[in-house]
This record gives C-alpha cells, sequence and structure tokens, in this order.
C-alpha cells in the first residue's frame, strides 16, 4: 500500500452507531497511524448524561472537542511524521472548525447512512452508553460539511471491507495518500 504523506489527520465522523470506531481502527492500522477514540475524552459527567438518554448541550460538547484538539496537537507535535486517526461525531460546523485550530491537515471522513439502518445496528451492540433514543438528536443536530472543508463522503452501509477500500481509494484519488 502506498504510504500516507506525513502528520495528517483523519476524523471520521457522523452520528452514533455509524460504524466509526470500526473503520478509524482499520484505517489506523493500514495507515500505521495513532488511533485515538474521543469517546474516551468525554467527562463521566457526559457519558452519564447520554446514557440517561439526554443529549449533550454545545457548552458540554466545547470541552471534549477543545480536549480533543489538544490531543491531536499533541500527538503532532510529538510525532510529526506520524498521522493520526480519530473519531468523533463533529456533527457540527463549529465543531469541525474548532477540531482544525492548530491543525490544518485535518479531513473528515464522513460515514452516513440511513436512520433505519443505524438503528438496526445500535440494536445490536453491547456495553455502549449511547442509547439509540438519541439518534434522532444527533441527526437533528448534523450539519453537512460544505466545499470549503476538507472532507470525503463514505457509504456506510457497504460492508466493513469494502468501506474500508473505498476509504483508501478515495484518499490516494485526492492526493491524501502518495
Amino acid at each position: 500500500m502506498a504510504a500516507a504523506s506525513k502528520g495528517q489527520t483523519f476524523i471520521v465522523m457522523g452520528v452514533s452507531g455509524v460504524g466509526k470506531s470500526t473503520l478509524a481502527q482499520a484505517l489506523a492500522r493500514a495507515l500505521k497511524a495513532q488511533y485515538l477514540e474521543a469517546d474516551d475524552l468525554h467527562p463521566k459527567s457526559n457519558i452519564d448524561r447520554m446514557a440517561q438518554g439526554l443529549p449533550l448541550t454545545d457548552e458540554m460538547r466545547i470541552p471534549w472537542l477543545q480536549a480533543l484538539r489538544s490531543a491531536i496537537s499533541e500527538h503532532h507535535h510529538h510525532h510529526p511524521d506520524k498521522d493520526l486517526v480519530a473519531t468523533c461525531s463533529a456533527l457540527k460546523r463549529q465543531y469541525r472548525d474548532l477540531l482544525k485550530t492548530n491543525n490544518p491537515q485535518t479531513t473528515f471522513l464522513h460515514l452516513t447512512a440511513p436512520k433505519d439502518v443505524i438503528l438496526h445496528r445500535m440494536a445490536k451492540r453491547q456495553d455502549h452508553f449511547m442509547p439509540a433514543s438519541l439518534l434522532s438528536s444527533q441527526f437533528a443536530a448534523l450539519e453537512p460539511l460544505t466545499k470549503d472543508e476538507d472532507h470525503l463522503l463514505i457509504d456506510a452501509t457497504l460492508p466493513p471491507k469494502d468501506i474500508m477500500k473505498r476509504v483508501l481509494f478515495l484518499l490516494s484519488r485526492s492526493h491524501h495518500l502518495n
């Protein structure tokens, strides 16, 4: 496989249950990149709130996003030649802009799927704090990416192996991979 242009950040984004962690982990392995799960950076208060079926407010999300941005910046400071693959819902433009601050080489990989497909997947998940009841609030908050945001749209209804092939193809075609 082709080597990546080093020092990039790939953020696998989308609503809960769309397959962010699966793709991000596989992509990190393929690129020999560092993997970062943004959910691990949530304070316990955020996890508890979501587990109760209550959506987070912007005031609750911003410190979490700032922690993720700091973790990305710290990674690139200590490992300037190593790519980073992170997961983050990144539903709103302001969240994505915040994540890109100090991290200009950031590409968003937006996994998309119809709500019914995601609900079916979420029903089969074990040991995850995000209840399916919050999915509607996530779809309501989602602001589609615009042309001036470096991103790729990925069909999450494909089998994981096909998603991975498609992502690598799109990244190579868009010169994110050399």
